[in-house]
């Protein structure tokens, strides 16, 4: 019965989206509201896509462990071009259910930016959710950066190439880790039309990609992708990353999904979807599991 509903709505999602309805907006009609609380449109910079929103745990269901809530910093896709931390409820829901304070944040986008512009902003974001953590019950040494595609290169380059927190008195040594799913970490050179121009091809600048940035004082790592993907290449990237990581001695979760595509991985979060794979439990016992920085 549970594997027909989920069918059911998969189809339901996918009419949506070929009518032009928001898929998004589907998932996030489904999703409850009272499983958590949101403190929506907090500044963490002067533009008006420096933004985002915060959801808490609510205590009767998860109670407060000593030194609060661990923290995640999330960042959604869109091949940098496009993307609304507001479509994004779900994913503050699924991990505020589960004990996680969850920021989902705005960055600015191509064509208002190019590389490293929205790199600046998410550093500044992550800086900004150390610096209030504890006013919304939150453990600022549990702190992650997570994202999905395009969203995840922006974690893994928050979490593997220093330049970016250190333009904020920060380190990736303080985060306690960081989530990427189905993200880009070796696309050079892309095919990919719309993400070409945000890197000026094909005149990529140097140190632009995650698998350049490696080290053996990189966080600890819990990488996620679907087995086939049509998007971003599950081998070239998330095996590679994870492989160059581990070579490095950095511990790595890494998981391959096999009812899952590029964008599903992030759907599953989703209350309707979440039997089509384990995603949310993975990435919350990664969370509980990785010690305070």
């Amino acid at each position: 019965m549970a594997h027909l509903i989920i069918k059911v709505v998969i189809a339901l999602a996918w009419a949506a989206a070929l009518v032009g309805c928001s898929t998004l907006g589907f998932v996030n009609a489904l999703t409850p509201t009272n499983t958590y609380t949101v403190t929506n449109d907090s500044a963490y910079g002067d533009d008006p896509r420096n933004r985002l929103d915060i959801y808490r745990p609510l205590p009767a269901d998860n109670a407060q462990p000593r030194g609060g809530y661990p923290v995640v910093v999330f960042f959604y896709g869109g091949t940098w071009n496009s993307g609304e931390r507001g479509d994004y409820r779900f994913v503050g829901e699924a991990l505020a259910s589960r004990g996680i304070v969850t920021m989902v944040a705005d960055y600015r986008l191509y064509p208002q930016v190019r590389y490293p512009d929205f790199l600046v902003d998410c550093a500044r974001a992550v800086a900004w959710a150390r610096r209030e953590a504890r006013a919304y019950g939150g453990d600022p040494q549990r702190l992650f950066v997570m994202g999905h595609s395009s969203g995840a290169y922006n974690a893994a380059m928050i979490a593997l190439d220093a330049r970016w927190l250190a333009a904020v008195k920060l380190s990736p040594t303080m985060l306690a880790g960081w989530i990427g799913l189905a993200g880009p970490y070796d696309f050079f050179p892309t095919e990919n039309r719309a993400a070409q121009p945000v890197f000026n091809h094909p005149d990529y600048p140097p140190g632009a990609q995650p698998i350049e940035h490696v080290s053996g004082m990189a966080p600890r790592a819990f990488l996620g992708a679907p087995d086939t993907d049509n998007v971003v290449s599950p081998t070239r990237s998330t095996q590679q990353l994870a492989d160059k990581l581990r070579a490095a001695g950095v511990p790595v979760e890494l998981e391959f999904y096999p009812r899952t595509n590029h964008y599903t991985m992030i759907g599953v979060l989703a209350r309707p979807l979440r039997l089509q794979a384990p995603v949310l439990d993975d990435v919350v016992a990664f969370v509980r599991g990785a010690p305070a920085r």
